[in-house]
């Protein structure tokens, strides 16, 4: 029974042990399926534009209140 319990213990610390050992290979740039890495490259827009603020408060404020403006738009159309 004691050696089952260890068994157990060495092959979950072995299962642990692969998982942080996590490595990857280099990137290949000149392959045509790998896209440049690093903060900011896997977005689709530029957040160091000028006006990027301007218009993702515009988009958020649009996005938040558009199901409230249809709700209230539905309740006090005139009925037909």
């Amino acid at each position: 029974m004691l050696t089952r319990a260890t068994l157990r213990t060495t092959t979950t610390a072995a299962a642990a042990a692969r998982r942080a050992a996590f490595s990857t290979t280099r990137a290949r740039l000149s392959s045509p399926y790998h896209y440049p890495e690093g903060p900011l490259s896997n977005i689709p827009f530029n957040p160091r534009k000028k006006g990027f603020g301007i218009a993702y408060w515009t988009f958020m404020a649009t996005g938040f209140g558009m199901p409230f403006g249809i709700c209230v738009w539905q309740t006090y159309h005139p009925a037909k």
